[in-house]
């Protein structure tokens, strides 16, 4: 599959931004992270998203140096990303580890409404903080229920928490929701990559994985119009 994508990728002139995505308890080390970072490596990848679920946040720093070590052998930045139900879940607290470990932050617009984060926050992010944003949309409030969708994520099974549930099978497509995603989106520099991640299992249930491509990325480019000129 990854001598097709590569192949694929050259016959495109498509590139891989970035890849996903490595949780970091107290049980990862290199053993768990050089597999991806050297398939990332082969498709050309800039940089892993990562996720923090030790609860001991001295350790997690360690794990993440030593992970950002490893990851400059492959020319891959890792971007630690607070998500509303892992045990790093603030701007704040990103922060400071990405901070202490030379590495970035993946700010994702629907975990940072569900875990209180706000625009200001990104805002005050220093640039080098933030070499990539990740748009989707949903209601403004913390949904109490959802059901279940049409198709689920492999692996994902239905006894998670509503906010997982919502965060890996029912976001909406940019610009169909309630999240400020124009003002997320002018928090950060102009040329910051957008990565689309709408994961909704049912619209894409109803679709081609092309088609559904195509109407996110429609739906970026209506929402990038309506920023206000800079």
């Amino acid at each position: 599959m990854s001598k097709e994508t590569m192949s694929r990728l050259a016959d495109t002139g498509l590139h891989i931004r970035d890849i996903e995505f490595l949780t970091l308890d107290e049980h990862a080390n290199a053993d768990y992270w050089l597999p991806a970072l050297e398939a990332g490596a082969a498709l050309g990848a800039l940089s892993v998203s990562v996720v923090g679920a030790d609860p001991d946040f001295a350790r997690l720093g360690d794990t993440l140096s030593r992970l950002a070590e490893d990851c400059r052998e492959f020319a891959i930045m890792p971007t630690l990303e607070p998500i509303s139900y892992q045990a790093v879940h603030s701007i704040p607290e990103a922060a400071a580890l990405a901070r202490q470990a030379g590495v970035a932050l993946l700010v994702d617009a629907l975990h940072l409404a569900r875990f209180g984060g706000t625009v200001d926050q990104v805002a005050a992010l220093e640039a080098s903080l933030v070499p990539i944003l990740q748009v989707c949309d949903a209601p403004r409030t913390v949904p109490t229920h959802l059901d279940i969708p049409t198709t689920m994520p492999r692996g994902m099974t239905t006894n998670g928490s509503v906010l997982q549930l919502e965060s890996r099978a029912v976001r909406l497509v940019p610009g169909t929701g309630e999240l400020p995603l124009l003002e997320l989106i002018a928090a950060v520099p102009p040329a910051t990559p957008l990565s689309v991640e709408v994961p909704n299992g049912n619209i894409s249930a109803t679709m081609s994985a092309l088609d559904y491509a195509k109407l996110n990325r429609n739906a970026l480019d209506e929402l990038l119009h309506a920023l206000p000129a800079s």
